[in-house]
């Protein structure tokens, strides 16, 4: 049987409080720690926190402690991402955000999700499903991003939409549900 991470990762029914699981969220907690006290410190050093544990942390992106994230090896920032205070990702699989997308405070990306099968959700089962923001994305304070979406290159979210469809190339959302009101 296949550890309960590797199904997590690979978007398969997974129990979050399984011994690999744990030990993985520890070492995220202990590392985000370190992140969020860096408030203050030079790009540079938050890059180099950043590299510790993103998979891939592209020239110029930046994101403002304070940040949460479930792992952070799965997430993957393109060049001159930027992420304001106080964002969340529940990266339990990869959420990818494309080059000079720059992104709001507090926003939320879940890439997280449950079961809709109620027998499942009550052994205590999860799943996730990747999420993927392209280039040049603006994603306004206290947007929402819901497990599995896609928005496509050059996108805008309006503050406080709660995305819960895939958005296409150039096109402007906002509300909740985010509905398109421009291209």
């Amino acid at each position: 049987m296949r550890d309960q991470l590797a199904r997590m990762l690979a978007g398969e029914l997974y129990h979050p409080g399984a011994p690999d699981i744990q030990a993985e969220l520890a070492t995220s907690r202990a590392w985000l720690a370190r992140y969020n006290a860096s408030f203050g410190q030079s790009s540079s050093e938050l890059r180099k926190l950043l590299a510790e544990r993103l998979a891939a942390v592209g020239e110029g992106a930046q994101i403002r402690p304070p940040f949460f994230c479930d792992y952070g090896f799965n997430i993957k920032l393109g060049a001159n991402v930027f992420l304001n205070f106080n964002c969340v990702i529940l990266d339990v699989v990869e959420v990818t955000i494309g080059d000079e997308t720059q992104i709001g405070p507090a926003v939320q990306i879940y890439a997280a999700d449950h079961p809709r099968d109620p027998v499942q959700r009550r052994q205590g089962l999860e799943l996730g499903r990747p999420v993927k923001i392209g280039r040049n994305v603006w994603i306004g304070g206290g947007a929402i991003i819901l497990p599995g979406i896609t928005i496509g290159d050059d996108a805008v979210i309006g503050a406080g939409s709660v995305v819960t469809k895939d958005v296409g190339p150039g096109a402007t959302v906002v509300g909740n549900p985010a509905r398109q009101v421009g291209r």
